[in-house]
């Protein structure tokens, strides 16, 4: 007996102290990724980028750093993911190791976790035929980078022209933080561009109009393949899903050397004593890892005025109430949404009612309405689009009836000529009956 009863006791003990574990894993009302899987194909990189890791690890993201083409890769096993998010710090693994290829990572992202692909001039095949799956088409051009003459940086490295000062950026605060960044960009690495025909696809880093794709120091026969503006330094992708991800032809954008260098642009009188780097891709990173512009929908919740439980159908003409609550984390907790452009739709095949939600400041959203005076199986629907937000696509079916027999008026104002018509009618008969037979 002793035994037997000291099992159950074993079991609870084992299971108090696996609990705090358990609760530091990933939990999906916290939208930040935790669990991170960094390839690389040199080991090296850990120092070289260390400034980067750690600013990962400092904001409490667990880094699992191994070799791209370790034979005993594998983002899953038996359903469940490892992972929350990929960082492909590996431009020039041929092939990726262990259950790992471009079919696998897309699987990873389609099932809603985030990536980070960074390349370089020697990138290899596997690494651009992820980049074209995301939505981005690096230059075929063997060893071609982006190459600016005018606004190229000066450095302690030198002057190479293949060595871009960037500053064309997003004009977003929900992508790249509301501080904004004022420092140039440290920049050598491909150029790519988007496909035109995804809307998904974000250009958050661009070339200058004088930037061109080629070989340095070759002569230029040939119109480039990438030319200007058109050329994408860094750019973002938001799946339907909501996954993120980001896409940078440099990798040494990310590394220390390029963090800790002064920058100045050429043919500018401004010396800047740090470049931007540091700022761009910590603030992008809590973008792509939804620490920013992450938003959640709750408490949905519809109901005639004057009541409160929902009903099941409404009647045409009702007058209906809408509600919800929208939240943003902002990489620690969930604070109230605010935004003027919230709109809900009464749906059937095309929208019989359009509102702008209003909002109380605190995350309530809000409208009334009139239900339309036509019956049949109708949508509350609220699609939120915004740039840099996670996309809200809420839908919630209900019927509308016609009145009942006993729920129309008893006289219809709209009716009364027809009614008085009808009894002037009988009157003026009785009185022409009588008129006939007593008058002679």
């Amino acid at each position: 007996m002793a035994s037997s009863s000291g099992k159950p006791l074993a079991l609870l003990a084992a299971v108090l102290l696996l609990l705090p574990f358990l609760c530091a894993g990933f939990n999906p009302d916290s939208p930040t990724d935790r669990r991170v899987l960094v390839l690389v194909d040199d080991l090296a990189i850990k120092s070289s980028h260390s400034t980067y890791l750690q600013s990962l690890t400092d904001r409490g993201f667990e880094l699992d750093i191994k070799l791209a083409d370790d034979p005993n890769l594998a983002l899953q096993s038996y359903g469940s993911y490892h992972y929350d998010a990929l960082v492909l710090f590996a431009p020039k693994v041929e092939s990726l190791g262990g259950s790992l290829d471009t079919a696998a990572v897309m699987d990873f992202v389609d099932s809603g976790h985030d990536l980070i692909l960074a390349a370089d001039a020697t990138t290899s095949e596997a690494i651009r035929e992820i980049a074209t799956e995301c939505g981005a088409d690096f230059d075929e051009f063997h060893k071609a980078v982006v190459i600016d003459h005018v606004k190229y940086a000066i450095t302690k490295f030198g002057s190479d022209h293949s060595l871009i000062a960037a500053d064309n950026l997003i004009d977003s605060s929900v992508i790249l933080g509301s501080e904004g960044i004022k420092e140039p960009i440290l920049y050598r690495g491909l150029g790519h561009t988007l496909n035109p025909t995804s809307e998904l696809g974000i250009k958050v880093l661009s070339a200058s109009p004088t930037a061109f794709s080629g070989k340095v120091d070759a002569e230029i026969t040939d119109l480039p393949n990438l030319i200007g503006s058109s050329i994408s330094l860094v750019s973002v992708v938001q799946a339907r899903n909501n996954a993120r991800i980001m896409i940078s032809g440099s990798l040494e954008l990310f590394s220390n050397k390029f963090f800790e260098s002064s920058v100045q642009q050429f043919g500018s009188e401004n010396k800047y004593e740090k470049s931007g780097n540091q700022q761009f891709a910590v603030e992008l990173t809590k973008w792509t890892f939804h620490e920013r512009g992450h938003l959640k929908a709750s408490n949905v919740h519809h109901h005639k005025i004057g009541e409160t439980d929902e009903p099941s159908m409404y009647r045409i003409t009702d007058n209906a109430r809408y509600s919800l609550e929208i939240n943003e984390w902002n990489g620690k907790e969930w604070q109230p949404y605010q935004a003027d452009d919230v709109q809900l739709q009464f749906y059937m095949m095309s929208p019989y009612v359009l509102k702008t939600l209003s909002h109380d400041g605190k995350g309530l959203y809000f409208t009334e309405f009139q239900v339309p005076d036509v019956y049949g199986v109708f949508q509350f629907k609220v699609e939120h689009n915004r740039l840099g937000y996670t996309a809200l696509n809420l839908a919630k079916q209900i019927p509308v009836r016609p009145f009942r027999h006993d729920e129309y008026e008893r006289f219809i104002p709209a009716a009364f000529p027809y009614y008085g018509a009808s009894f002037s009618t009988m009157i003026a008969f009785f009185v022409f009956g009588i008129v006939f037979l007593y008058h002679k």
